[in-house]
């Protein structure tokens, strides 16, 4: 994913309860009365205006990621509903969120199951685009 604005911490742990924010079906907000969300985050890569991460989840919470960056002022490019003042919906047309792999174990055969996705070329483009600007 890429987020607005560099993080000073590179790697750590975001453990804010998430809720429905107040008058909408759609947004989420961090709440005390909502239900325990846990992002472990990593900085692969930063930029002068933005942050290259990696994610992995605890829980599964609706917009979990999304709400957790916002919340510690880093916003993912592209997400108009989280991050109003984003210029990068220029460049991409959606959240600037992508997930490479996902691991789990099969319900019932009990096999570990490893989903790999590459990367979609509007995120390739904006990559593409965002390094040559900060060589």
């Amino acid at each position: 994913m890429l987020l607005e604005g560099i993080l000073k911490i590179r790697s750590g742990i975001i453990d804010s309860p998430i809720a429905r924010k107040e008058n909408s079906i759609i947004e989420r907000c961090i709440s005390p009365s909502g239900q325990t969300a846990i992002t472990y985050y990593e900085v692969l890569k930063g930029f002068k205006d933005y942050s290259i991460l990696q994610c992995l989840l605890e829980t599964g919470r609706t917009h979990q990621i999304r709400v957790h960056m916002a919340s510690i002022g880093h916003p993912l490019l592209g997400d108009l509903l989280y991050n109003k003042n984003d210029d990068a919906s220029l460049l991409i047309k959606r959240q600037a969120l992508h997930s490479f792999k996902m691991e789990f174990i099969h319900p019932i055969s009990k096999e570990k199951i490893i989903l790999r996705a590459e990367i979609p070329e509007d995120m390739k483009k904006l990559l593409n685009i965002s390094f040559k600007e900060n060589l």
